[in-house]
């Protein structure tokens, strides 16, 4: 989606929770699902489906749906690629709808178009979230739905000034997150193009940006080689 982090900053003291943030947004804001993008293979982690990879005693997909949930997001869909068959059989997905993408090699551009194309519909915005980010809290995923609630129609997550995930993407902006898609960019071609329209939401303070994509990141996460 956007350049990642990858500063050797620790995990957060406390995992994220599943119940709901005190940041919540009420029952009648406007239909944000989010939209969890766990395709990848983990090349550069032997080969394991990050989807897969268990994280505090669960798989990784099982851990982000559960924040976007206790963030606020009332439905889920999921992208997946690498192992799709086994991450339906072994995870407990609950009541997300699980898209599959058959060109998920390509780049992370493919899945984010396979799940804009599979969102529900009356959906007034979307909720991206990459399954390879445990520092994502549901508390940061309620200050996004809360700025999109305020009027944003793009919206990041923001850490000390630098964007990072997850990503707000407007209804309608939806097009032309579909046409920019390629590659590994995700939405970076749409928040480059609409720097005015970007709100960058500071959550800094309740959430680490940092991704899940090597050896090292595996260790430092879970608190042991693997």
């Amino acid at each position: 989606m956007e350049a990642r982090h990858t500063q050797d900053r620790p995990p957060p003291d406390r995992p994220p929770q599943d119940h709901p943030s005190q940041d919540r947004p009420p029952q009648d804001r406007p239909s944000v699902p989010a939209l969890v993008l766990a395709a990848g293979g983990g090349r550069r982690l032997g080969g394991r489906p990050k989807a897969l990879i268990r994280y505090r005693g669960r798989p990784l997909i099982e851990h982000a749906l559960a924040v976007a949930r206790a963030g606020g997001c009332d439905r889920t869909v999921a992208v997946l690629g690498a192992a799709g068959a086994e991450v339906r059989s072994t995870a407990e997905l609950g009541d997300c709808l699980p898209v599959d993408n058959p060109d998920w090699a390509t780049g992370m551009g493919s899945s984010l178009r396979a799940g804009l194309a599979a969102l529900p519909p009356g959906a007034s915005a979307v909720l991206v979230l990459l399954v390879d980010t445990p520092g994502v809290t549901p508390a940061a995923v309620a200050r996004l739905l809360a700025a999109h609630a305020a009027g944003a129609e793009l919206a990041a997550a923001g850490y000390g000034g630098r964007r990072g995930h997850p990503v707000l993407i407007g209804a309608p902006f939806f097009a032309e997150a579909l046409a920019g898609a390629v590659g590994d960019a995700g939405a970076r071609a749409l928040l480059a193009a609409h720097p005015a329209e970007l709100r960058l939401v500071e959550c800094g303070d309740v959430a680490t940006p940092e991704d899940l994509d090597t050896p090292a990141d595996l260790a430092r996460w879970t608190g042991a080689a693997h």
